[in-house]
């Protein structure tokens, strides 16, 4: 039996939490939203949009994030 997909205050604090993850790895780098859309070959509403939880994200975007802050993509989802 396969569980039931998550609820939307679970997709929610998941998209909130991949965004912290951004915007520290970010500021890590000492990059602003403009540079690392730059960077990653978007615009800076997307990186805000991404940083603040507010916006879905592609695999594509996530990858060209991951990208341009020179991290593997898994650490979007994972604090070691």
């Amino acid at each position: 039996m396969l569980p039931s997909p998550p609820d939307q205050a679970v997709l929610d604090q998941q998209r909130r939490q991949t965004g912290d993850r951004i915007r520290r790895a970010r500021a890590l780098r000492g990059l602003t939203q403009e540079a690392l859309a730059e960077r990653a070959g978007l615009d800076r509403k997307t990186i805000s949009g991404l940083e603040n939880g507010t916006a879905g994200a592609t695999h594509d975007q996530l990858a060209r994030v991951a990208h341009g802050l020179g991290l593997p993509m898994w650490r979007l989802f994972w604090d070691e």
